[in-house]
């Protein structure tokens, strides 16, 4: 209605206006504005009515043969023509980007699969704030999976940003589903998942810039193994930021004492292996991250203070929780984040399960 009625204004300006005053070119506004957010038809028609609008215009000032009026409607003309081409063509690019972005989404969901809210003993919540616009996900990954005695856990953060670490995530996804339920014990789990990465990291086909780069990659990761009918958790640490455990009220720090090195770095093969054991009781909540969340600044320049925000906010479960820490985070970054950040929070429910 807007491009109409500026339309039907300029005609009447126009009409009225002492005969030295012209308004016409103003016209061309009306398909111009109709372009910037409807479709070539539309904007056709409006440059249609612009049209009938200057030659009614023409008609009753002098006539459609005065040179000035006919040099008006030519451009005018010309203009409406190429406006209503610029629609058709920002149509069909945003046709283009919507079916790029349905098959993004798909191709996200399928790397990044969403975790159960319920497995076991265990009540799982899980959140993935992407910094890039529009983007699902990123260099951040979680996954759970289910064995005969428990339920295994992973979180981590690809170094870099872009495909390359959508890429190394979802990888590093695929090998800890494929194995998760297969591995004997955590070591062998991790270990696998470090000969996974590091022969993908060092692929002598990759190009000679490329692979420079490439062997500058690596994931730091925390891989936890919870039993169900043990109130403990294990957990080996392979450069990750340590998970917070919240309990009655009061944040402990799951420090590991003896750390791996992050995963896709080859001498990792010859390191010890340790898992360390942590206790988990019903009730409790481990909160695994990745350094997106404690890494955030406000305006200015102070790092999150996870611990000291997710304090006394474990009574209502982990989505309660997931959704404070979200709303947290945001706020205190001025809502947008520089880094991706992932945050798993697992609750331990009473048994029997």
């Amino acid at each position: 209605m807007v491009p109409i009625a500026l339309i039907a204004i300029v005609t009447v300006v126009d009409i009225l206006a002492p005969p030295s005053v012209h308004l016409g070119p103003f016209l061309v506004a009306a398909p111009a504005l109709t372009a910037s957010f409807a479709g070539p038809w539309a904007t056709g028609l409006v440059g249609a009515l612009a049209v009938l609008a200057q030659t009614v215009v023409a008609v009753i000032r002098t006539s459609l043969i005065d040179l000035n009026h006919t040099f008006q409607l030519i451009v005018l003309i010309l203009m409406s023509a190429l406006v209503t081409f610029f629609a058709h063509l920002r149509g069909r690019h945003e046709r283009q980007v919507s079916q790029l972005r349905s098959v993004a989404m798909a191709a996200q969901e399928v790397v990044l699969k969403p975790i159960p809210h319920r497995i076991g003993p265990l009540r799982i919540a899980s959140v993935y704030l992407a910094a890039e616009t529009e983007a699902q996900i990123g260099g951040d990954l979680y996954a759970a999976a289910r064995t005969a005695k428990g339920t295994r856990i992973v979180i981590g953060d690809v170094r870099g940003k872009g495909l390359e670490a959508v890429g190394d995530a979802a990888l590093l996804l695929g090998a800890f589903r494929a194995a998760a339920h297969r591995q004997a014990d955590l070591p062998a789990l991790v270990a696998f998942l470090e000969g996974t990465v590091s022969s993908d990291l060092d692929d002598p086909a990759a190009p000679q810039g490329e692979a420079e780069d490439r062997g500058e990659a690596f994931i730091t990761a925390a891989v936890l193994d919870v039993p169900d009918h043990e109130p403990a958790l294990h957990m080996i640490n392979c450069g990750h930021p340590p998970p917070l455990l919240l309990r009655g009220g009061q944040v402990g720090l799951l420090e590991v004492r003896h750390p791996a090195p992050p995963l896709g770095l080859t001498e990792f093969v010859e390191s010890q292996l340790v898992p360390e054991t942590f206790a988990f009781e019903p009730g409790d909540i481990a909160l695994l991250y990745t350094d997106g969340v404690i890494e955030a600044r406000d305006r200015n320049g102070t790092f999150y203070p996870l611990a000291e925000r997710v304090a006394g906010k474990s009574g209502k479960g982990p989505d309660a929780l997931l959704a404070h820490l979200c709303a947290d985070l945001l706020h205190h970054a001025g809502g947008c984040l520089d880094d991706d950040a992932a945050m798993v929070a697992i609750e331990r429910m009473p048994g029997p399960w």
